[in-house]
């Protein structure tokens, strides 16, 4: 049965919930050239949490933590550590949009709310998806401040606004779910049902799959085209896949990493690296076999073996990515960097060098 597509504009923002947002927010800054420029808590009359909007490019990251024992998310930090807690949407009309969700299935986590200040009305609800993540609606039409009721520019004292340097992040390219066994085909069905998404594309064990670990994914769409959510769970192998990982030790399903595009990838990692970033290697072995896979681009092949960046191809073009390490202890999130040339796929030429190289990884954690 076909829905119709919720009238999603854009991804919003990510919200994280944190255990330091003071000390997450100089990390996104200095390791990966987020300008911090705004806050919330005590000094704004925010009582409970302190906040950092982080921008660059049209991305936004909201670093939260607790102020006060009491805060009603503490558990996340228990159960995740650091961890994406909210994938917010901006929409035409909140109220219609979480009607809409609830009528198709959706479960609520905030009823419609309007916050106002001397700067005008923020709308806001949301609802639950995978895990305890959560999808808020938002709309600031009626809004002149900078981002929310509570949040105010940041004071220079902070964070000094000459000494952080973007690395050249655009938007967010797509957001990838990690889920239980058993469970992608449910949060896919969700995804069309519920916001009208539809399915892009599938990959099955054999497509992403090594000697000793698989797992399966399966990518939905919606904001008209604008935004794309991979789901992977867990396929049978050998040893333990780099899903099952994160499920152990994120304490269940979640977001696993954010990809983050750029229009000079080889610009962007020399930056992310001169900044201390880590990323997965790849054995030399891969880019000899690259020019005969993808035939001719335009960036120099000895350059981007030095730098560690994959390139795939398909019917539309070519895409260059690299995937940092978790950016946490625990191995759960990381980032992915890429730069699209045409193609609007997810690299599935890279995956078997990908997650050879994140069983590299899981064997020194001592958790393949």
């Amino acid at each position: 049965m076909y829905t119709q597509e919720l009238p999603i504009r854009r991804i919003d923002h990510i919200r994280f919930f944190v255990g330091n947002a003071r000390q997450s927010a100089y990390f996104y800054r200095n390791a990966f050239g987020f300008e911090v420029v705004a806050y919330a808590g005590l000094e704004t009359g925010v009582r409970h949490e302190a906040a950092y909007l982080l921008r660059q490019g049209d991305i936004h990251f909201v670093l939260a933590s607790p102020l006060r024992a009491d805060h009603p998310d503490n558990h996340r930090l228990l159960i995740h550590g650091d961890s994406v807690q909210d994938i917010a949407f901006e929409v035409d009309d909140v109220e219609a949009a979480y009607q809409a969700a609830l009528a198709k299935g959706a479960t609520s986590a905030k009823e419609p709310t309007y916050h106002e200040d001397e700067e005008g009305v923020y709308v806001h609800a949301a609802i639950h998806t995978y895990g305890d993540t959560i999808h808020s609606f938002v709309n600031r039409d009626r809004y002149r401040g900078l981002f929310a009721p509570g949040f105010k520019p940041l004071d220079p004292e902070r964070y000094s606004p000459r000494t952080f340097h973007p690395v050249g992040f655009k938007s967010i390219d797509h957001i990838v779910g990690n889920v239980e066994l058993g469970q992608m085909d449910r949060w896919v069905h969700f995804y069309e049902e519920v916001l009208g998404f539809k399915q892009l594309i599938s990959f099955d064990d054999k497509d992403i799959s090594t000697e000793y670990t698989a797992l399966m994914s399966k990518v939905v769409q919606g904001g008209q085209g604008r935004i794309k959510f991979p789901l992977n769970e867990p396929a049978p192998g050998r040893k333990r896949s780099q899903v099952e990982e994160f499920l152990e030790f994120y304490g269940g399903p979640g977001v696993q990493h954010i990809a983050l595009s750029t229009d000079d990838i080889i610009s962007t990692v020399r930056a992310l690296r001169h900044n201390d970033v880590s990323f997965l290697h790849v054995p030399d072995t891969y880019y000899e076999m690259l020019p005969a896979r993808v035939g001719q681009i335009e960036e120099d092949l000895h350059e981007l073996a030095l730098l560690g960046i994959l390139v795939d191809r398909d019917d539309e073009g070519y895409l260059l990515q690299i995937f940092t390490k978790p950016v946490e202890d625990r191995p759960t999130l990381f980032f992915e960097v890429i730069q699209r040339h045409g193609s609007q796929s997810f690299g599935k030429g890279n995956f078997k060098a990908l997650f050879e190289a994140i069983e590299r990884e899981q064997a020194l954690r001592g958790t393949l």
